[in-house]
């Protein structure tokens, strides 16, 4: 649909809200979606720069002998275990999970644009101490500082675009900040291509130096854009947040839609402690279904193959050029099955998306560990030139299946399903869990691959079939529905969350049909 198209009238309550897409939504959503393109960079230059001997040889060269079967490691499976070359891809995801508290404060109190601001500050002064770091303090405080970054562009920017959206393309448009994370993760892909042919020992540098790039859009951009009129009015900027929605909604009725937002506003307003709110019963379903996404989109598996894909493809027995080569392949698929996604998520919706990538990865993730079994053992890595191209055809069909499924729609799920007053709360915690289970995996891939060495994908696959039985049976459907009318049209109609919500009348009155105040807030807890 293009840009000044209007969009389907969404009814509310029996109310029309009128919605065009409008220039300035689209623009602003691309620019506050930079900040997937800077998270995804982070994600994937740091596999590539760590299978770059000119950086094992500054910063781990004991791995470096390794490599070169110097140190005593015989085991192909075992080359790159090492805890201080995974805590550099780690330290980033764990200082991210620090600084998604603060982040969540910021995002309540100085609204969605400063805190993306913040984020692109971060990222500068990451990258900055990473392209110039002369020893690993100096590099591991780098990551760390980028790892501020990721905290609160990933706790701000999911918000900020289901904010802006109009309900109908809200699934499409939030979809660009993982567009932009495959997309910089491609990027990161095909800048270690180049570098790593660049003689003289710096090319690592380049490759992190680089990031200053997608640092700088983020930056720039959230000068650049506007508030959201959730955040304006949740902070009691209210004329100020009439004038914005008129801007993006691209039409002068906005009066329904903007006393829904006063009216939620005021609601959240009252919500005093917005953490301990996502613990009461009412909240349970949305919290539940948060925090499960986020642990089951790490358990794909996703990130081991993401973060180490030149390393897990030398480890195979590819030479260093054809495993870079190969990790851009990885990455051209992650990107062009993402934007398959951004298509098809408003249309076929979410449910459909997850269960059929469910299906695609355990298939693929089963192969591997097949090949690999029959093929790879601890001395031997000659796989052979047609089960080499098997390997990377299933990694790529695993890939595809995550770019349209869990890798957006664990995060636009979340942050469409929180009601306002605690969205800011709930998205934290979301970001966090998110964190924490990255660090986990990244911090253990290189251990795990080397002990459980092709068991390692049957790990993973088993995890994707008991995620893709928690979205049959748990996971309702969110397709076009409102966020304000998510209580009533997803949550009371599931089979089991509906023993989870109060009835409105008792939350909002504390009176039954009859008049009588029954209601006992303690009773829900």
């Amino acid at each position: 649909m293009a840009p000044g198209m209007s969009a389907a009238p969404v009814n509310r309550n029996g109310v029309e809200f009128e919605a065009k897409i409008t220039p300035i939504v689209i623009i602003s959503c691309i620019m506050a979606a930079t900040g997937g393109l800077m998270f995804g960079y982070d994600v994937g230059v740091s596999g590539g720069v760590t299978a770059m001997d000119d950086f094992l040889k500054k910063f781990f060269p004991v791995v470096y002998r390794q490599t070169k079967n110097a140190g005593g490691i015989n085991s192909n499976y075992c080359k790159y275990d090492n805890q201080g070359l995974q805590l550099f891809t780690s330290s980033l995801y764990l200082a991210g999970l620090t600084s998604t508290f603060f982040a969540s404060y910021t995002t309540r109190t100085l609204g969605r644009r400063l805190t993306m601001l913040i984020a692109g500050v971060f990222f500068i002064l990451g990258v900055i101490l990473n392209a110039g770091a002369q020893n690993l303090a100096m590099l591991i405080v780098g990551r760390i500082l980028l790892g501020c970054g990721v905290g609160f562009a990933n706790q701000a920017v999911p918000l900020f675009l289901s904010e802006i959206a109009p309900t109908r393309i809200r699934g499409a448009l939030n979809i660009l900040f993982q567009l932009n994370v495959t997309i910089g993760i491609l990027f990161a892909n095909l800048v270690n291509y180049g570098t790593a042919k660049i003689k003289g020992g710096y090319g690592w540098r380049i490759s992190l130096g680089l990031a200053g790039i997608p640092a700088l859009m983020l930056t720039i951009g959230s000068i650049l854009v506007t508030d959201t009129p959730n955040s304006l009015i949740e902070r009691g900027h209210l004329e100020q947040g009439k004038i914005v929605l008129k801007k993006i909604r691209g039409t002068e009725n906005v009066e329904p839609e903007f006393l829904e937002l006063v009216e939620a506003s005021r609601i959240s307003q009252e919500i005093k402690h917005p953490f301990r709110n996502l613990l009461k019963r009412r909240n349970r379903p949305q919290l539940i279904i948060a925090i499960s996404l986020q642990i089951f989109q790490q358990f794909t598996g996703i990130n081991a193959i993401m973060f180490y894909a030149p390393v897990l493809f030398s480890t195979l027995g590819f030479k260093n050029d054809a495993s870079l080569y190969s990790a851009v392949i990885t990455g051209a698929v992650n990107v062009l099955s993402t934007i398959v996604s951004i298509y098809s998520v408003d249309k076929v919706g979410r449910r459909a998306l997850l269960l059929e990538a469910g299906v695609q990865m355990f298939f693929s993730q089963a192969v591997v560990a097949i090949v690999l079994g029959l093929k790879v053992t601890d001395h031997s890595d000659n796989l052979g030139k047609g089960f080499g191209i098997l390997v990377v055809v299933m990694v790529c069909t695993f890939v595809s299946a995550f770019a349209w499924s869990w890798g957006p729609l664990g995060w636009l799920i979340p942050s469409e399903t929180f009601p306002l007053e605690t969205r800011s709360a709930g998205q934290s915690i979301t970001v966090c869990v998110n964190l924490l289970f990255t660090f986990v995996i990244a911090q253990a891939f290189l251990s795990m691959l080397c002990h459980l060495k092709y068991g390692i994908f049957a790990f993973f696959s088993a995890w994707v079939l008991v995620m893709s039985l928690f979205v049959l049976f748990l996971l309702p459907e969110t397709k076009n529905i409102p966020i304000e009318e998510m209580t009533e049209r997803v949550w009371k109609r599931h089979w089991l969350w509906k023993r989870f919500m109060d009835d409105d009348n008792e939350y909002h009155n504390g009176t039954h049909e009859g008049g009588k105040n029954v209601y006992d807030p303690s009773s829900r807890l």
